[in-house]
């Protein structure tokens, strides 16, 4: 008789997902650092707090990722680990989980872990976990569930809006230029991820309708023309209602959630802003 293994997806704060629906799941978060105050982005966060702290904050800030222990303490007691990290352009979350793989096998004979860099953040991420949970009710090995989650990856995208990319640019994400134009004026900007898993502003338009619509036309350019559409949004709940509208209006099989973002994307969508995850074209099983 085979013996049964313990899986575990294991993914860093930048998912914004807290639990996954009765699979074992375990975070590891992300820091957000003020000069004066440090957030950790787990469940205890006070988001809104922390956004409105920041909407005044002058001073420098930086954001920390887990460090190997974290992860390791993520792990757990799972025989095989799969875990999801925020992209590798952005923050060294993925090379922290790659040390901490090569210690917990190292140090539990028989037990794997897979790191899947996500090449994006937010709700990409979360597209990926429920994949993810769907391929474990199935009783997918851990082989199969490795290669066909970088091979739904390839079947999802992410798009934003933002009105400020202040922090974005302090912390190097994205260039000072660019983040002169957010918020100048009513101007806001949309973008995507790239293959790459760096920030690409596309568009920059006057006012947030107008950021909207350009959203939707968006992601009919990328691909999308049905499935699953995830809006996390930061304190900007009813952007986000509108934009599902519109996604009806265009794509009525479209299956929409919308949520609050949590601490490392709220810090960096900062007050009002949005991502988008999406499935492009065809949906893997």
């Amino acid at each position: 008789m085979t013996e049964t293994r313990k899986i575990r997806i294991v993914a860093d704060s930048s998912s914004d997902v807290l639990s996954a629906n009765g699979i074992d799941y375990g975070v590891s978060p992300l820091k957000i650092i003020s000069s004066d105050r440090e957030f950790s982005d787990d469940a205890s966060l006070d988001v809104e707090s922390m956004v409105n702290y920041f909407d005044s904050y002058k001073g420098k800030s930086k954001t920390s990722c887990p460090n190997v222990s974290d992860w390791i303490d993520a792990f757990g007691d799972a025989d095989d680990v799969i875990c999801v990290t925020i992209t590798s352009a952005l923050s060294g979350s993925y090379n922290s989980a790659c040390n901490a793989k090569q210690i917990y096998e190292a140090e539990h004979e028989g037990r794997r872990v897979c790191i899947i860099d996500s090449l994006s953040a937010g709700p990409e991420l979360r597209l990926l976990i429920e994949k993810l949970g769907e391929y474990i009710k199935k009783g997918l090995d851990f082989e199969d569930i490795c290669a066909k989650s970088k091979k739904y990856l390839s079947h999802t995208g992410l798009i934003f809006m933002l009105k400020s990319m202040k922090n974005l640019a302090n912390n190097g994400r994205v260039s000072k230029a660019s983040a002169k134009i957010a918020g100048f004026l009513g101007i806001h900007v949309v973008g995507k991820a790239s293959d790459h898993g760096t920030l690409e502003p596309t568009d920059k338009c006057l006012g947030e309708e107008k950021a909207l619509h350009k959203l939707v036309s968006r992601l009919g350019e990328l691909g999308f023309s049905g499935g699953k559409v995830r809006i996390s949004h930061c304190l900007n709940e009813r952007a986000a209602t509108l934009l599902e509208k519109l996604i009806f209006e265009k794509f009525s099989s479209a299956q929409i959630e919308i949520y609050k973002c949590r601490g490392l994307c709220s810090f960096y969508a900062e007050k009002g802003g949005m991502l988008i995850g999406f499935e492009k074209n065809a949906v893997l099983a």
